[in-house]
């Protein structure tokens, strides 16, 4: 092997969306050309992190080392919606990487020698601290690493207005403080019918269609996302050109006037097919193998595509978890196998959800999945997913129809753009509560949103998915898929990312 030229640094928050696919990207990198990488990361994810990374490589493959992955001295109560000790260590560890000190990975202990100095930065988009402590500390040239809808992003980050003024006239009007205006005037809506990119028209308050727990430091984080994207180099998204070209195209014609490139390199997935990556990801669940046995029983048992997967992320979970025992209730009255994972921090699974799951004999409920191997499996028929981009791009690519059920930001995007633009998926709409209750532009519906209303959606979208007209559905993201995965290849990187 040749010497390896230039040092990439990449780093994101610890949403499991926004990370997974930046390991895809450290492996692309590498074999693309010879390039030092160093992902940083949070001390709880270290592991997670390293055997996602060694599912792109074969047994013995040399260009893997060429990536280290360093956790950070995060202080333990740090969250994505308390970033305060995830800055600061990035700015310690960061000057350690520039000034060539050894860096100790405060996970491992593992003592990492010097590297060059770092010739490109690729940072999630919400992180306008550390892109700062970048900027402050040498010139290079910093990427946004952006995981969600492209059709999203113009309105939400650049053509929506600036909010600061707005914040700023109401703490004088109020006497309130910054934090706890933020979010009321990030986050307020009027009504207005957005006729976004590639998507059918919605009101702003559609993009909000489920209460959250906490919306936090959410203000912040969207007044950030703006002015990362106002001062990056360049935008890298993990979308396909193929599932929304009209918003791809219109997010490069904005960067454009700037003459800065946008990379769409989605999607970003180890190999599909192969046996030793699907093993590792079974592994980092501490029910991965009983769930691959379940799957295995269910086809036999049930028939190919005959079961449903259900997951809201690693971050998303109802304000009213009764609807979703609901719709576990309906399941198991239709006797359709599922497996749900509930990795939510927020999510609490009652003791009689459990022993009812248990004693059917139909369900797995579990933390962790291993998703990617989940909608690999021939016994998955259905997806029912909160619609985050990392999700949605993992299920075109494996081929698996989705039933719709988002939260928040961008998901509402996605869902529409796969119902009612593609055709490839069923949204829930009596799950929504808060602003969600508003009716709904692009159908005229206004949600009943009461849990027996749940339940009859539940069953007419269930009876629906597994007849003809699921099987439509189902044809139509098969040529989205053949058309998603013939797009990609290892030139998309080698050719147009910026690596020295």
């Amino acid at each position: 092997m040749s010497s390896p030229k230039g040092h990439v640094v990449l780093f994101s928050y610890e949403g499991w969306g926004h990370l997974r696919p930046l390991t895809v990207l450290a492996a692309k990198i590498v074999k693309a050309r010879l390039t030092f990488v160093t992902l940083l990361t949070n001390p709880k994810y270290l592991e997670r992190v390293q055997t996602e990374i060694s599912r792109n490589f074969d047994s013995g493959d040399a260009t893997r080392d060429l990536i280290r992955v360093i956790a950070m001295p995060i202080p333990d109560d740090s969250t994505m919606l308390n970033r305060v000790g995830v800055n600061n260590a990035f700015a310690l560890t960061y000057k350690q990487l520039v000034g060539g000190e050894p860096i100790k990975c405060a996970q491992s202990g593992i003592v990492h020698n010097p590297l060059p100095v770092p010739t490109g930065v690729v940072l999630d988009f919400f992180a306008k601290a550390p892109m700062d402590i970048v900027r402050a500390t040498h010139s290079v040239k910093i990427y946004a690493w952006y995981t969600a809808s492209a059709s999203f992003i113009k309105w939400a980050f650049v053509s929506s207005g600036d909010p600061r003024p707005k914040i700023e006239a109401k703490i004088k009007e109020t006497g309130k403080t910054f934090d706890e205006v933020v979010n009321e005037v990030v986050f307020d809506t009027t009504g207005e019918v957005l006729h976004l990119p590639g998507l059918p028209p919605m009101h702003d308050y559609e993009h909000q269609p489920q209460e959250m727990f906490v919306k936090g430091a959410g203000g912040q984080f969207m007044l950030d996302g703006r002015s990362f994207l106002k001062e990056c180099d360049g935008l890298i998204m993990t979308t396909p050109e193929e599932y929304e070209p009209e918003g791809i195209a219109d997010i490069k014609q904005w960067f454009g006037k700037t003459s800065r490139n946008v990379y769409h390199l989605g999607p970003l997935l180890p190999a599909l097919d192969d046996p030793k990556a699907s093993a590792e990801e079974k592994s980092i669940s501490a029910n991965g193998q009983e769930i691959s046995q379940f799957m295995d029983s269910v086809l036999k048992s049930h028939g190919p595509q005959s079961m449903v997967y259900m997951s809201f992320g690693s971050l998303f979970w109802s304000v009213e978890p009764e609807k979703i025992w609901a719709f576990v209730d309906v399941l198991i009255e239709k006797k359709i196998p599922f497996v749900m994972s509930h990795a939510s921090a927020f999510a609490t699974v009652p003791d009689s959800v459990k022993e009812k799951v248990e004693k059917s004999g139909l369900g797995i409920l579990s933390k962790f999945t291993p998703q990617q191997s989940i909608l690999a499996h021939p016994a998955t028929g259905w997806f029912v997913t909160h619609c985050g981009q990392n999700s949605t791009i993992e299920t075109i690519t494996f081929g698996v129809p989705m039933i719709c059920w988002p939260f928040f930001a961008d998901q509402p995007s996605n869902a529409a753009r796969l119902t009612d633009v593609l055709d490839v998926a069923y949204e829930l709409y009596e799950v929504r509560n808060g602003l969600g209750l508003k009716p709904i532009f692009r159908n005229g519906k206004v949600p009943v949103a009461t849990v027996e209303a749940v339940r009859e959606e539940a069953a007419r979208v269930l009876e629906n998915a597994f007849l003809a007209d699921g099987q439509r559905k189902r044809e139509n993201l098969k040529r989205l898929r053949d058309a998603v995965l013939s797009s990609w290849s290892e030139g998309a990187v080698r050719n147009y990312l910026w690596m020295p």
